[in-house]
């Protein structure tokens, strides 16, 4: 087993990555000051929660910890903060909520709920934060945007990187003087990730033209969605993709632009936006699924 670098544990790192192992978090080290898994082989297939492993590697260097959702059994929901505010600006002039905080309070009052606190909780260099949960029954897959803005879910397949650890001097604290104890997401939230994402009706039908003229039009909406997805902003990128693969999965169903192109423009596009590539892939799947089955009327 392979771990890049050289150097000692930094206490802190160590003491939480140790605490996590004893909750049965499954940790792994992330090269220090970085977010980047440290191992050269999977880290979720090697991420443990053995003390005399997790004491070797971080005997190694000043690593920071990953924590692995997906063999932890964890949902971790993920509350950014709007880039003018960790700027230093107020936050004034933007169109959404100033952090996924916000957002997510805007989604609790939407939905008559409580804030889900009282969980563990882990403040994130940028001024965030996130939220741990014991995952449902019912798999959670890692989305960006899906509950709201500046709101990304991390789960099976997913890691976050744990407290104790610094990014450019400034460190991942835990609240409180607890240790790690996520109470269960709560059903209401499990279902709004478990559900199918809403997508849009068919918009407007397709107006009276000749084939040429038809796949023209195709054409032009191709070039717009995939640039509406490649500057979508942090919080709404999963979305605009979702919604821009159903709308392209209209006109392919109808037969006026060809899968391929529409699958390879999209994930180009949202690459430029940020997307990770695998959540990516699922999201254009299952948007022009979605939109063939719907698809706009041909024209003759």
């Amino acid at each position: 087993m392979k771990v890049s670098g050289v150097g000692r544990a930094e206490p802190g790192a160590l003491w939480s990555a140790l605490a996590a192992a004893d909750a049965g978090w499954h940790v792994f080290p992330c090269a220090a000051g970085s977010k980047r898994p440290a191992l050269r082989e999977n880290w979720q297939d090697l991420a443990t929660t053995d003390r005399g492993r997790v004491r070797a590697w971080w005997a190694r260097q000043p690593y920071n910890v990953g924590i692995a959702c997906g063999p932890s059994g964890l949902v971790v929901i993920d509350l950014d903060v709007a880039r003018d505010r960790r700027e230093g600006s107020d936050g004034r002039g933007l169109d959404g909520p100033a952090s996924g905080a916000d957002a997510l309070q805007r989604l609790c009052r939407a939905h008559g709920q409580r804030y889900p606190a009282g969980t563990y909780t882990v403040d994130t260099p940028s001024g965030g934060s996130h939220l741990y949960f014991t995952a449902p029954e019912t798999p959670v897959r890692n989305s960006a945007g899906r509950l709201g803005p500046l709101i990304d879910v991390r789960a099976d397949g997913g890691y976050v990187v744990g407290d104790g650890s610094l990014i450019d001097g400034r460190r991942y604290a835990a609240r409180g003087d607890f240790l790690p104890l996520a109470l269960p997401l709560p059903a209401w939230l499990a279902r709004l990730l478990t559900e199918p994402p809403a997508l849009p009706e068919i918009t407007r039908p397709l107006p009276a033209l000749d084939r040429a003229q038809g796949r023209a039009y195709a054409l032009a909406a191709f070039r717009e969605e995939t640039r509406r997805v490649a500057e979508a902003r942090v919080g709404t990128r999963n979305d605009t993709l979702n919604r821009a693969a159903f709308s392209l999965g209209q006109l392919v169903a109808a037969g006026l632009i060809p899968p391929l192109p529409v699958m390879t423009g999209l994930a180009d596009a949202a690459a430029q936006a940020g997307l990770p590539a695998d959540e990516a892939r699922r999201t254009i799947r299952s948007g022009l699924a979605a939109g063939a089955r719907k698809p706009r009327p041909s024209p003759v």
